[in-house]
């Protein structure tokens, strides 16, 4: 049977069923390019590559030459199943059981995608087949869940390169907690992570006077960086936080006092700070516990994506929310907690807001979502769409 690309929870269904596990393709962009070259759309596909990751293929799509330029963005990758005997059905089967959709990336994302594709056809649908105004793309990849280094960024290089402006990205996240309607992310927080390493001096834990022990300067280190308050917030962001996330110490030997210690931290930062002010924060935090407790220390601060706020108002924003509260009777609240997600690339080249399905079962033995809610999301959608290109 051939699939109507326009049936939502068909295509949902044929894309949890595509084993995308990153960096595998699986099917899934072949799937969706079929799908969006027979509508009209120019396809790319393209594969990056980067020493030391595994190559991974992407899809950008685009029907129209016009402005504006209107981009959905998402990503076919999921994370593993996990223990297959946890799950109630297989993960990659797409059952549907008592009006509920089973199946790893049902929410994350390939729900998501699987909407705003539907929706981009209908809206094409009704206006004969083909756009009356403007640009529809589709930025899709198989990258997000794991390094993303040869996903959406490389893609948007290659966007540059080409010339290609976009005016506006909605990313088909799973954006809301509980409900479809509850959440629209208009921003991120940006993230980094600072590996400490104290260096000391190994020797016999019988002779403590002859070694230097970094573990007790590390805990003094890590236990000024957990107490310190680094804001208190701002209009739109939470206050930035700090956490400890990995210590570990190469040492199998219960008397013997060990060379060096390491500990990972992680931040996630609101607009008071950038990229480049946040480090420097984090490092002078770092030099200043460090000689307290007179440790010789090296740290690494490495991170993708700075924190971003696509302002509330103006067309992109307002005429999402429309559409959700027309749809739903709920009007999103407008927020910037969580993760992060590809939009902290795509708020380079445009603005960006992410809204998609409810996200309580992400990464979970039998993620699944509501058949209604993919029809109802695909109807916010298509609705948004209208109304974008009738404001912008």
């Amino acid at each position: 049977m051939t699939l109507d690309a326009k049936d939502p929870v068909a295509l949902t269904q044929a894309l949890v069923r595509c084993e995308s596990v990153t960096p595998d393709e699986g099917g899934a962009l072949t799937l969706l390019e079929t799908a969006l070259s027979s509508a009209g759309f120019t396809c790319h596909r393209m594969t990056f590559s980067e020493p030391g990751t595994p190559d991974v293929e992407n899809l950008y799509a685009r029907i129209g030459t016009g402005e504006p330029h209107l981009c959905f963005a998402g990503h076919t990758d999921v994370v593993p199943a996990g223990n297959l005997d946890a799950w109630t059905d297989p993960p990659f089967a797409g059952v549907i059981r008592n009006g509920i959709l089973y199946g790893r990336g049902a929410v994350d994302m390939k729900g998501g995608v699987a909407c705003s594709v539907s929706a981009a056809l209908r809206h094409l649908a009704s206006n004969g087949g083909g756009i009356s105004r403007g640009s529809i793309s589709f930025l899709i990849t198989g990258d997000e869940e794991g390094p993303s280094i040869n996903g959406t960024m490389k893609v948007l290089d290659w966007m540059r390169a080409r010339g290609e402006k976009v005016s506006a990205c909605l990313v088909a996240e799973p954006s809301n907690p509980e409900a479809l309607g509850d959440e629209m992310k208009i921003g991120r927080r940006g993230s980094i992570n600072g590996e400490i390493v104290v260096h000391g001096r190994q020797g016999h834990s019988a002779y403590p006077q002859k070694a230097e022990n970094p573990i007790p300067k590390l805990a003094r280190i890590i236990d000024r960086l957990a107490t310190v308050e680094i804001d208190r917030g701002t209009a739109h962001f939470q206050p930035s936080n700090l956490q400890t996330t990995v210590i570990s110490v190469p040492n199998r030997t219960a008397n013997v006092i060990p060379a060096e210690a390491r500990a990972t931290v992680n931040i996630r930062y609101n607009d008071t700070w950038n990229r480049a002010t946040i480090e420097t924060w984090l490092r002078e935090q770092v030099a200043a516990a460090a000689a307290t407790v007179d440790a010789r220390y090296d740290l690494d601060v490495s991170g993708t994506g700075d924190v971003f706020l696509t302002s509330p108002q103006g067309v992109l924003v307002e005429t999402l929310v429309a559409a959700v509260e027309a749809e739903t009777g709920r009007k999103p609240a407008l927020t910037t907690g969580g993760g992060t997600s590809d939009a902290r690339f795509i708020k380079d080249i445009c603005p960006v807001i992410e809204f998609g399905l409810v996200n309580k079962t992400i990464h979970a033995v039998d993620e699944h979502t509501s058949v209604a809610d993919i029809e109802k999301l695909t109807a916010i959608y298509e609705r948004f769409l209208t109304g974008y290109f009738a404001a912008a």
